[in-house]
């Protein structure tokens, strides 16, 4: 069986983020902290923003939580009443919709297109807005698509935000650095400084430094929101993990030079898959620019039928054959808000993905 639904780096944590948690266990740190991170945490985090985003966030303007996933629930329990709506750009990370309802809003998906490379058009966003809307979440680059904007195309978003002052702007940059072929990352309060005060800027150590068991993501945004949000996890979690707060900050403050080198081992590997499927009748892929996933549609497949005469009539039912009947594992796009596609996450060794994009060529061209 070889499994490509983990959205999780096949990669160690860096050594010197260990070592920093190592040392936090000897010194003691293994106490209740500040309940949303460290001043020492929030520190690292600002500097970071600052270095790399040219954002500035004061401590109180930052929230630290176990994972970016908890800090954009912690928002969206502050500040959703019932009925109020969050737009989302389809295909969407299936997460965000079900948060959404939890805190009793409405997720309002909004399909992007290939043709505008599975980004949000301006113009779909205007149509989408209602006077119950409450936030845009947007992902860049994408999980599931790998889809990122670039200044100039989040400039238009952007204006009709400002035309709309009551929406605010969720911006998760966890994959801020699995961005491919040179394209520089942008996000929403750096192309827009006026939508600084109704922006949430998320991200997080898990992607990047392959931390995901470490449970630390961050967020820097107002300051009457960030304390909202903290009230929030006070009576869920209360603070991070110590341990964890501690290799977090040798990660953003230390050495970087595994990021680059995992960025360029993930375009490697993008380019391999992209190639690859490509190549096999009825599935069409576009090269993401980013994070570690392929989008690719299997519109082509639709109507086929498996050599047992099960028809292939949408993506769930093309990746149910691929796993009863090839022992492979991928996501449809259905589960994503966005069909008939299937995402492939290139998070696994070359041999597998090689093993596994022979296994959808041979299954493809045993459909009748």
């Amino acid at each position: 069986m070889i499994v490509l639904g983990a959205g999780e780096p096949d990669r160690d944590t860096p050594d010197h983020v260990k070592e920093a948690a190592i040392r936090a266990i000897r010194a003691g740190q293994t106490k209740y902290t500040m309940l949303d991170g460290t001043a020492e945490l929030k520190e690292a985090i600002s500097a970071k923003f600052r270095r790399e985003n040219q954002l500035d966030y004061t401590g109180d303007e930052i929230s630290v939580g176990a994972g970016a996933k908890q800090v954009i629930h912690n928002a969206f329990m502050a500040t959703l009443d019932a009925g109020d709506e969050v737009i989302l750009a389809a295909p969407y990370w299936t997460s965000y919709a079900d948060m959404v309802l939890i805190a009793g809003g409405r997720p309002v998906p909004v399909r992007c297109t290939e043709e505008n490379g599975l980004r949000l058009s301006a113009a779909d966003l205007e149509a989408a807005i209602s006077p119950r809307t409450r936030w845009l979440l947007l992902n860049s680059p994408s999980n599931p698509s790998g889809a990122a904007y670039s200044a100039e195309q989040l400039r238009p978003i952007l204006d009709v935000l400002m035309r709309h002052p009551h929406v605010w702007l969720m911006s998760d940059d966890i994959y801020e650095h699995l961005l491919y072929d040179g394209v520089p990352f942008a996000t929403g309060a750096q192309v827009a400084p006026a939508l600084k005060e109704r922006t949430l800027t998320v991200n997080g150590v898990s992607k990047a430094y392959a931390m995901t068991g470490w449970r630390i993501g961050y967020a820097g945004g107002p300051k009457a929101l960030i304390s909202a949000m903290a009230v929030v996890q006070s009576q869920s979690t209360s603070n991070p993990c110590s341990i964890s707060q501690a290799a977090a900050i040798a990660a953003l403050s230390g050495p970087q030079e595994a990021v680059t080198e995992w960025r360029q081992v993930f375009q490697r590997r993008r380019d391999l898959v992209v190639e690859r499927l490509n190549a096999i009748d009825g599935i069409v892929c576009r090269r993401p620019e980013g994070a570690f996933y392929t989008f690719a549609s299997c519109a082509g497949l639709i109507g086929r039928r498996t050599p047992d005469g099960t028809l292939i009539d949408s993506d769930t039912a093309f990746c149910r054959y691929l796993l009863e009947a090839n022992d492979l594992a991928v996501v449809p796009g259905n589960c994503f808000g966005l069909a008939p596609y299937f995402r492939i996450s290139y998070a696994a060794s070359e041999p597998n993905l090689i093993e596994a994009c022979e296994r959808i060529a041979l299954a493809c061209t045993a459909l009748q």
